[in-house]
């Protein structure tokens, strides 16, 4: 019998959100990347939109922001209707993705830490 592997879904970092969704946002994920759900996303200031948080860019997504609830397909094109964890939520660390940038626990502390800021608590 073949193993089967099930990727990331929805909310399986989640650990605790405030009741009637009030945790999550709709939010622009710019064109770029595929990305899944638990990736920790940064703001581009000029745009608005959100990318993989890359604390070596200096456009606002070097700052953590929120935290993908939904996969973005956005290699080719903006994803317009992503979902986002952005403030008073508990996360389990363990299944957050960190861009490649996040080379060290140090970094990956940092990105925790203003998710933390945000009101996203991540353990």
């Amino acid at each position: 019998m073949p193993t089967l592997t099930e990727g990331k879904t929805p909310g399986d970092f989640m650990l605790f959100e405030e009741h009637s969704f009030y945790s999550r946002d709709e939010v622009v994920v710019a064109a770029g990347a595929d990305l899944e759900p638990g990736t920790v996303l940064g703001k581009i200031t000029a745009s608005g939109k959100f990318v993989a948080c890359d604390h070596t860019a200096a456009d606002g997504s070097e700052v953590a922001a929120a935290v993908l609830y939904t996969p973005a397909l956005a290699a080719d094109a903006d994803v317009t209707d992503a979902v986002v964890i952005a403030r008073q939520a508990q996360v389990r660390r363990g299944g957050l993705t960190f861009d490649a940038a996040f080379t060290t626990e140090t970094h990956r502390d940092g990105a925790v830490a203003e998710l933390k800021a945000a009101g996203i608590i991540a353990v």
